[in-house]
């Protein structure tokens, strides 16, 4: 193994190695990164050369990060947000900005808000291109690891390198199909029916389950699904009732009916979530400010 000669590394190649890690191929990483697949290939022996690793070797019909390339992987998103800071300087003008935003949120969040913020950010910012994961149940780590910049989600992790803000609160509602069925109009009612809810991996279940469940108030499910989005197929044109967040209503539940749910619990939050490093960076201020003007914008828009 040859010895880390830094001083030949530059922007482009940490760029490389990340962008054939997320691709798992070096076409893949060509499309990326807008060049010729000749020139990954080329720029990845160079980079091998430096580190004296493999760094990619072959696993079916892709290739697989060594140990090392996932170990360069970490240092590597971190080296590219301090030179992204430094080109940046003290001035910050969204006009110039080229930059993928990877931002992580759940089907509901993802929906709610997310085309919007497109939308606000693309006459601003045209160079910025956004990047949607799932957040499933957030971990600290996604942010550590730079897997994404920010997190949506009702469940900010507990740590004290992670900042958050709540960005709404939200009731949760029981959606029906009035071809179906009627509202449920006592506790009675809405447990003698069949439900159908979202149970993310693995095996966590909605925040208004938990508090029906530990409040004793039990319930029959016919069918759980990994995300909302699977809610709509299996309601349309069953008897049973769904309770999930009022908000849907405005886009995914559109065509169901709801109602109040016949039991107190309490509302759902959502939070804006990110890394302390993030802190004071120009950018992801500038980001984090146009999303909670989405929010204003969606929350003060009436019911469609």
């Amino acid at each position: 193994m040859s010895d880390f000669d830094y001083s030949h590394l530059d922007g482009k190649l940490l760029q490389l190695l990340l962008a054939i890690i997320e691709a798992q191929s070096v076409t893949g990483a060509a499309q990326r990164l807008g060049v010729t697949q000749s020139a990954v290939s080329h720029l990845l022996g160079k980079l091998r050369q430096i580190t004296g690793d493999p760094l990619f070797v072959k696993s079916g019909r892709g290739i697989v990060p060594t140990a090392r390339a996932e170990a360069l992987a970490l240092h590597a998103r971190l080296l590219l947000e301090d030179m992204r800071r430094f080109a940046a300087g003290n001035e910050f003008h969204p006009a110039t900005l080229h930059t993928t935003f990877t931002i992580a949120a759940n089907d509901f969040q993802r929906d709610l808000l997310l085309p919007a913020l497109l939308q606000r950010l693309r006459p601003q910012a045209p160079g910025v291109r956004l990047r949607v994961i799932p957040s499933d149940v957030p971990r600290a780590e996604m942010l550590r690891e730079g897997d994404c910049q920010l997190v949506i989600s009702p469940r900010p992790p507990d740590a004290s390198d992670i900042l958050h803000k709540r960005l709404f609160e939200d009731d949760y509602r029981v959606f029906y199909d009035p071809a179906q069925r009627e509202a449920p109009q006592r506790l009675a009612d809405y447990q003698a029916a069949e439900h159908i809810s979202v149970l993310y991996s693995p095996r966590r279940m909605l925040d208004v389950d938990q508090q029906l469940s530990a409040r004793g108030i039990e319930r029959r499910f016919a069918v759980t699904v990994p995300s909302f989005a699977g809610i709509p197929a299996f309601l349309r044109g069953s008897p049973m009732l769904a309770t999930l967040p009022g908000l849907l209503g405005r886009g995914l539940m559109q065509g169901f009916a709801s109602c109040q749910l016949p039991a107190k619990v309490g509302r759902m939050p959502m939070y804006l979530i990110w890394h302390l490093k993030y802190r004071h960076d120009p950018a992801h201020s500038w980001l984090r400010a146009e999303l909670e003007q989405v929010v204003a914008a969606v929350l003060a828009a009436p019911p469609a």
